[in-house]
């Protein structure tokens, strides 16, 4: 840990606030702009259901935790149900984020905790995924979470930051199943970073005994120990925690926390008991997803993927990495560059990847970059002009690389981000739907038939709709409008006949195309 100050707390308190504005700028300037995901629709009837009807049951077979719904129930209750509020509890995650990596200002230093803030509000990884409806965002939310309190906890040993670092951990097995992932990463990185810097400076205890018994033997004779490895430093530990008497009664609380946490959530607040048995079933269930064919790619993806949209942080991170280990003078640094290669070498294994899961170690990429950048930062003059310039191009670039991605790109699937996206002239078969059912004057009350067995998100933009059927095959149909998908031509010509007129044909997704028919007699 560095405590010495190289900066003017009114310059830290500007330059955060600047990259506060700017995180905040990227997630929330124009969020309805992108069409739902089919995952953040089915995410939205959930939440619809649970706002409407007071009812979430947690299912292992097909969904992510609780969480989600919850937290996101207070903006649809204020805001109603809308692309904006659907997504606002993502962006305030992604938000949050940012601002926890600036409470590691003691462990980084200021400069590099503003470069790695300043690397995450901008990541074009993190801004897209901080506007989507989907687990990610909050899912690193709570493990940024348990980091700070832990940290605060290991530095101050107050009660409240252990219980605080308990309810994160809590809070991330409510949301994701991949949470045992992180955790068990989070505690390898914990044990090989105390037990290589305990290495590295029992050795240099060593050699400068070896000087003292040289030199001086009076002075070896009253030199005493340090406190270097786990085992050795475990009596000191206890000591700084008030003794047994204290720990035990602390360490039962916040195994307490964690599990009424978990069992609040999964029982949707005690009103689905089976909801608690069933969240134990998810991890055999998710062994099952990570093994299968199921959006199986090659172990390098995860690299490829980095290089082609993250590379400036990507590269920042390797450099923190490398000066972490050499240096291995500042234990949560190298615990930061375990945890981040240890969480891209723990998800390139799992054949399962998308693009999402990436947001996983995006963050502590940027962490460890951002030390990198305040080591160097710390040297002579041109060293220091070196990190600031490394800073500027990789801002520079990420910001040049979001604003691409979330405001031009954001559904064209040459983006590794943009995985099986709703194209945008899906709106346009909305747009059709609803114009047909306001000139027939049956708005609402429009009967509309679903042929396609490929539909999502439709449901949602189709909620305010009571008559509508998602058959998902060709049938005997009569309603006003039928919408089926290209591969179902020759069915709905000979189901539809002459009754029915070919409006539009709009992609869904890649390889999904809509046709909407509507009854010639409207």
């Amino acid at each position: 840990m560095n405590d010495s100050s190289v900066i003017s707390e009114r310059a830290w308190r500007g330059a955060s606030l600047g990259i506060l504005l700017v995180a905040a700028i990227l997630r929330f300037f124009w969020l309805d702009l992108k069409p739902l995901h089919h995952d953040e629709s089915v995410n939205g009837f959930f939440l619809a259901r649970l706002l409407h009807e007071g009812i979430y049951q947690y299912d292992p077979a097909n969904y992510h935790g609780p969480t989600l719904y919850y937290f996101a129930l207070p903006f649809a209750s204020l805001l109603g149900l809308n692309t904006f509020a659907l997504r606002l509890v993502t962006v305030l995650s992604g938000l949050g984020c940012v601002w926890l990596i600036l409470q590691l200002r003691r462990r980084i230093g200021e400069v590099g905790a503003l470069a790695a803030a300043a690397l995450v509000a901008v990541s074009p990884g993190a801004v897209y995924l901080s506007r989507y409806l989907i687990h990610e965002a909050l899912f690193l939310f709570f493990t940024l979470g348990i980091v700070v309190a832990a940290e605060r906890f290991s530095n101050r040993w107050r009660q409240r930051d252990l219980l605080l670092a308990s309810l994160c951990a809590a809070l991330l097995f409510a949301t994701k199943e991949t949470a045992f992932i992180s955790a068990g990463v989070l505690i390898l990185a914990t044990v090989l970073a105390w037990s290589l810097t305990g290495f590295v400076r029992q050795r240099t205890q060593a050699q400068a005994k070896f000087a003292v018994e040289k030199n001086d033997k009076r002075r070896r004779q009253s030199a005493k120990p340090a406190r270097f490895t786990m085992s050795e430093e475990a009596p000191w530990l206890l000591a700084r925690c008030g003794g047994w008497s204290r720990l035990l009664p602390l360490l039962g609380a916040a195994l307490g926390v964690f599990i009424f946490v978990n069992i609040l959530f999964y029982s949707s607040f005690f009103q689905h008991g089976k909801g608690v048995t069933d969240a134990l079933e998810t991890f055999k269930v998710w062994a099952r997803t990570g093994t299968s064919d199921f959006h199986r790619k090659p172990l390098d993806t995860y690299l490829w993927w980095l290089l082609q949209e993250e590379a400036p942080l990507l590269a920042l991170g390797v450099l923190g990495a490398v000066l972490a280990v050499i240096r291995a003078n500042n234990r949560f640094a190298l615990f930061v560059a375990l945890w981040a290669f240890g969480l891209l070498a723990a998800y390139s294994l799992v054949p399962y990847k998308t693009p999402w899961l990436m947001l996983n170690f995006i963050v502590p990429l940027a962490i460890i970059g951002g030390y990198g950048v305040d080591v160097l930062y710390r040297k002579k003059i041109a060293l220091k002009r070196a990190a600031l310039a490394l800073t500027g191009v990789a801002v520079a670039i990420g910001t040049y690389q979001t604003i691409a991605l979330n405001f031009f790109h954001y559904d064209d699937d040459r983006y590794p981000y943009v995985y099986a996206h709703t194209r945008r002239e899906f709106l346009e078969l909305v747009r059709d739907i609803n114009r047909i059912a306001e000139r027939v004057g049956t708005k609402t009350e429009t009967s509309i038939a679903v042929a396609s067995p490929d539909y999502w998100p439709l449901p949602w933009y189709l909620r305010d709709y009571k008559r509508v059927g998602y058959h998902g095959r060709v049938g005997t149909h009569n309603e006003a409008m039928v919408i089926g998908s290209s591969t179902q031509g020759n069915e709905l010509k000979a189901a539809l006949g002459d009754r029915y007129r070919q409006i539009s044909s709009r992609t869904l997704r890649p390889g999904v195309e809509l046709v909407l028919y509507v009854r010639r007699d409207l």
